[in-house]
């Protein structure tokens, strides 16, 4: 299985190479070149798994099935996306004097570092690998968030730390439980530890360890993927940390996180064969898309304003995969594609929008589209895409969420329109002020990178109006694992 050695082995020897001339001006093609080198194995990986099937790889300590490399694949594509996006945005940054040659270093090598720990936490058949790769992500991560060394980026970065630091610990303890649980069963074999094995034998699990240990389980993960009250370190990390960076922990780490909760759920229904753990997930999920809602008319800074939408879809794609069943196990798969594109595609605009304006505050930001319409019209259309305004594919896949919870919770679907419906009001508002009206912006000194916007919106787009037959194949084969 050399496709899936070369996806982890290259951002890791990227991030090695960086560490040594991360500072020199060839360190953004470096970035770039190992992105694109990592997408390339990303997809002939896919394309062997959808050929072949589920496998095992390096004795069974990595596995890959159709749930995981889509995630991998589509981690891999941000990632390269967003490299091409941070190489104009970094440039002005030092240029601006906001960042050293050292700091640039610091970001090129942890960035790629922090590709690696993603991708290995997609790929492990091991669920203390899983938590290891999870705990070097978040230390990754804290060193990207404090990359500008001023007070508000420390306190940002030292709140993501602690807050998170605890909730990995949680999911330390439930890893504990599932491995207690499963030493039952199979002894002090390395089987105890591996996802593929605990699925064959989960009806023999102890139901009572499992349930408990799932509960630590959705807290210490669903810290990392912003689930409320878990969420206060997201809307600061991503205002005080490089745009790349909102781009990444939103369109990325927050889908590692959530896959970690997803493959405990399908654990804990095979053990239980009840719905205790999609009823937990649930009640996260909608507390998720309900409180974001109504802070989002109270944001002033743009970083923030995205920030707290996250946390709102991040809520929507919980409460899909708590109601089971495999069209909403499709739509959450769905939903989780086209939010990581959509937003990112909206930090990489808002990025470009800050350094015009000199600023984060929204109302100190006019007039985009006169100035730069490219920039100002990515923004306005991202908005659209992320609020569900069709046809883009979060309307496709909000459309078969809330009709699955007509169908089967229809009680949850009040809740989840008026909160959209407050989520749309508040948002739009403050975009189309953005966009349109008297220019308070400067142009760039040097050329944005749109072409990730627009490439990002397109496929958006067309997720809204058609899923190719073998993305659709894909879909419904994962939704079956987790349905």
């Amino acid at each position: 299985m050399n496709e899936l050695i070369l996806v982890l082995a290259i951002p890791l020897a990227t991030a090695i190479l960086l560490v040594f001339v991360g500072h020199r001006p060839q360190a953004a093609n470096i970035n770039i070149g190992g992105s694109l080198f990592t997408l390339l194995a990303a997809a002939s990986l896919t394309a062997r798994v959808v050929r072949d099937g589920p496998m095992n790889v390096l004795g069974e300590h990595f596995f890959v099935d159709p749930l995981n490399v889509f995630l991998i694949a589509l981690t891999a594509l941000v990632g390269f996306t967003t490299s091409v996006f941070s190489r104009p945005y970094m440039r002005v940054e030092h240029d601006h004097g906001r960042l050293s040659a050292g700091r640039l270093r610091l970001y090129h090598s942890m960035f790629q570092m922090f590709m690696c720990t993603m991708l290995v936490a997609l790929s492990t058949n091991n669920i203390g690998i899983l938590w290891v790769a999870m705990e070097a992500a978040t230390l990754t991560t804290v060193l990207l968030v404090a990359l500008y060394r001023t007070p508000e980026s420390l306190e940002a970065a030292w709140k993501y730390f602690i807050l998170c630091g605890v909730g990995i610990a949680q999911a330390l303890f439930g890893t504990i439980l599932i491995y207690f649980a499963a030493e039952q069963v199979f002894g002090h074999a390395p089987g105890a530890m591996l996802w593929t094995q605990l699925y064959a034998y989960r009806a023999e699990l102890e139901p009572t360890v499992l349930s408990l240990a799932f509960v630590f389980m959705i807290v210490g993960y669903g810290t990392k993927t912003g689930l409320v009250p878990l969420h206060n370190w997201l809307p600061d990390a991503h205002a005080e940390g490089p745009t790349p960076v909102s781009a990444v922990l939103s369109g990325l780490l927050l889908n590692v996180a959530l896959y970690a909760i997803i493959r405990c759920k399908a654990l804990v229904d095979g053990a239980l064969e009840t719905q205790f753990a999609g009823h937990l997930m649930m009640g996260f999920g909608l507390l998720t898309v309900v409180v974001p809602a109504f802070y989002l008319s109270r944001q002033k800074d743009i970083k923030r304003l995205f920030g707290f939408s996250s946390i709102e879809h991040m809520g929507i794609i919980t409460f899909a995969f708590g109601m089971g069943g495999g069209v909403a196990a499709y739509a959450g798969l769905l939903h989780m594609t086209v939010h990581s594109l959509t937003k990112s595609a909206i930090f990489f605009a808002v990025g470009h929008a800050a350094q015009m304006a000199g600023t984060q505050v929204i109302d100190d930001i006019k007039g985009l589209i006169r100035r730069s319409p490219t920039i100002g019209w990515g923004l306005m259309l991202g908005t659209l895409a992320i609020l569900g305004m069709p046809p883009f594919g979060v309307f496709t896949s909000e459309f078969m969420i809330l009709t699955t919870a007509i169908k089967y919770h229809p009680w949850a679907t009040p809740i989840l329109l008026a909160a959209l419906g407050v989520a749309f009001a508040a948002m739009f508002a403050k975009v189309q002020g953005m966009a349109f009206g008297e220019p308070t912006v400067k142009p760039l000194a040097h050329n944005p990178a749109l072409l990730p916007v627009f490439l990002h919106l397109g496929l958006v787009l067309t997720l809204g109006l058609w899923i190719p037959p073998y993305l659709d194949g894909w879909f419904r084969q994962a939704a079956r694992m987790v349905g």
